[in-house]
């Protein structure tokens, strides 16, 4: 009974690259996940560990400190990381998140990548985007913070609510709307580092579980930039965002195989473990036959995530960026119903 199977069609660099990943989750994270899980503790020092080994933002371009990995490879560290523990993978991940990594590359300043995206490749620094709101989640459209011009600079104001790196953030992209008569063809995006006069943090700590990793309330209260902080044209961050969310849906679908296939695993070990009638009960055909129904939803989870075209760019993908992934995030609420963890559902927040 095994659930070692790596997926279909890896290339001799993939499967090193989930090779390596696995070895740092087992040997780095797994080891402290329970800690900090308790502690609710950042995991500053692992996170500054994973950068050495080029897993912070990983799809990052080399000219940039980034390992420059195609899709499939940064889908394979996301699966890896959140395998060995999704508070800690969580954490890791948060860091040059796709969609921040495609909004600076594709739109922004050159400036931006130069003292911003190499930093947080490094480990050196924190990044985090701010777009839901306390009224507005996937109505992004809807937003409510404002960002009005004032000179040579632009004067933000609003709250952001759910901000994934909110308290620990040293540079954050604000979507907030420049017309606010235009819907959503009145939102700009801007790079606002969080040390400016009027930024204000929150932590979002009744968590039922992913603890390390950080969640915030980001408040703008005339929170001055200069102009070149825009990033790209004005009233685009709408259509800027959205292209940026189909990196993003592949990440998500990797932390959900990541997390089934953590629960595989623990379900194979206790059925091992655990002994009934004189044999351990991995040994009774009805549990087998359940462990094996979940095995084959893992696998066909896995190899639902969009993935590199075989062509090394950096961005490639398969269609079904969308559907694909939803289905992924489905099964894996399903897998860990199946598990029968007594411990409370991860990611959920206390009511």
């Amino acid at each position: 009974m095994s659930s070692q199977h790596t997926g279909y069609g890896l290339s001799d660099e993939h499967r090193a690259v989930r090779q390596m990943v696995r070895e740092f989750g087992e040997n780095e994270i797994e080891p402290v996940a329970a800690a900090y899980d308790q502690s609710h503790e950042y995991p500053f020092e692992i996170i500054e560990q994973a950068a050495q080994l080029d897993l912070v933002a990983p799809g990052a371009p080399l000219e940039y400190g980034g390992a420059g990995m195609d899709t499939l490879s940064a889908a394979i560290v996301t699966e890896e990381l959140w395998r060995a523990d999704p508070g800690i993978g969580c954490a890791i991940g948060n860091n040059g998140f796709s969609t921040n990594v495609y909004l600076l590359t594709e739109y922004g300043d050159e400036w931006m990548c130069e003292e911003w995206l190499s930093k947080i490749v490094d480990g050196q620094a924190h990044d985090a985007i701010a777009v839901s709101e306390a009224a507005h989640g996937s109505d992004v459209s809807g937003i409510e913070t404002r960002a009005r011009k004032d000179g040579d600079e632009w004067v933000i104001d609003g709250n952001k609510m759910w901000i994934s790196n909110g308290t620990v953030a040293d540079v954050v992209v604000v979507f907030a709307k420049t017309n606010p008569d235009a819907g959503h063809r009145g939102i700009s995006a801007f790079l606002v580092p969080t040390d400016r006069a009027g930024v204000r943090a929150e932590p979002i700590d009744d968590k039922l579980g992913i603890h390390a990793a950080d969640l915030g309330e980001m408040l703008f209260d005339g929170v001055r930039v200069p102009e070149d902080h825009l990033i790209g044209e004005e009233n685009q961050g709408f259509y800027y965002f959205m292209e940026s969310l189909a990196d993003g849906r592949v990440t998500v679908a990797a932390q959900a195989v990541g997390t089934m296939q953590a629960a595989l695993d623990a379900a194979i070990e206790y059925a091992r473990e655990r002994e009934q009638f004189g044999q351990p009960i991995a040994e009774f055909q009805g549990v087998q036959h359940m462990i094996a129904e979940m095995a084959t939803k893992v696998e066909v989870a896995r190899d639902g995530v969009p993935r590199g075209d075989g062509r090394g760019t950096r961005r490639g993908r398969l269609d079904a960026t969308g559907e694909h992934g939803q289905a992924v995030r489905q099964r894996a609420g399903r897998r860990g119903d199946r598990r029968r963890d007594p411990g409370p559902r991860r990611g959920w927040l206390r009511l």
